[in-house]
């Protein structure tokens, strides 16, 4: 039997993790001197890898500056972890019910995430998620998006063809990665991008809320 692969986002998707992401960013930019972004515009590049997601946050800086600011957040972020300081990244209401609902439908499961796989394991194991998913794709191992070397490895990986492919998430990066590797392309609103943008990126439909995801993988 086919199998139909829904691939989630993570941060936004599956967990709001904006407080945390928001804190180490503007941590990262005091460390090298330099005025951090308003946090709208932080959460904007929620997604992206931290390279590409500095460049556009910074983007009249030198690329060395970039790297130097990606490194700066992953020690900062490393840290927080180790000290007990980060704050909840709570999942979305409704999320584990509708896995659940999903799961008895028939679907599998992955991530494609620009988290590391530290961070990605860290999230899935406190909310004992983990081995509900078949696939985790992380920036450690592939480019940003919306490149769409993430989805292409995850449907690799379960053995899924991309008709038969979802790829989840609250970006624009998210819906373009979908359409690239020619996988559906689901939003959902309660994340980090507006829905008029979602739809503009190629969002065949959009999630309100978690209990929606199976009407919409269904459609």
């Amino acid at each position: 039997m086919p199998i139909r692969l829904a691939v989630f986002d993570c941060d936004g998707t599956l967990v709001d993790s904006q407080a945390n992401i928001c804190r180490a960013m503007e941590h990262a930019f005091a460390a090298l001197g330099l005025v951090a972004p308003p946090r709208a515009a932080i959460r904007a590049i929620v997604g992206l890898s931290l390279v590409e997601a500095m460049a556009l946050l910074a983007p009249g800086l030198d690329p060395a500056v970039h790297l130097a600011l990606a490194d700066a957040y992953k020690a900062i972020f490393r840290r927080m972890r180790e000290d007990g300081e980060l704050d909840t990244e709570p999942l979305y209401d409704g999320l584990v019910e509708a896995l659940d609902a999903l799961a008895a439908d028939g679907w599998s499961f992955g991530v494609a995430t620009g988290k590391s796989d530290r961070g990605l394991a860290h999230v899935l194991a406190v909310h004992g998620i983990a081995d509900r998913f078949v696939t985790l794709q992380t920036a450690d191992r592939h480019p940003s998006k919306p490149d769409p070397a993430m989805l292409h490895a995850a449907m690799a990986q379960a053995g899924a063809l991309p008709h038969m492919t979802a790829m989840i998430g609250d970006t624009t990066f998210d819906m373009a990665m979908a359409c690239a590797a020619g996988a559906r392309a689901i939003g959902v609103s309660w994340g980090y991008h507006r829905e008029d943008a979602l739809w503009q990126s190629g969002a065949a439909r959009i999630a309100h809320r978690c209990a929606e995801l199976p009407a919409c993988l269904a459609a």
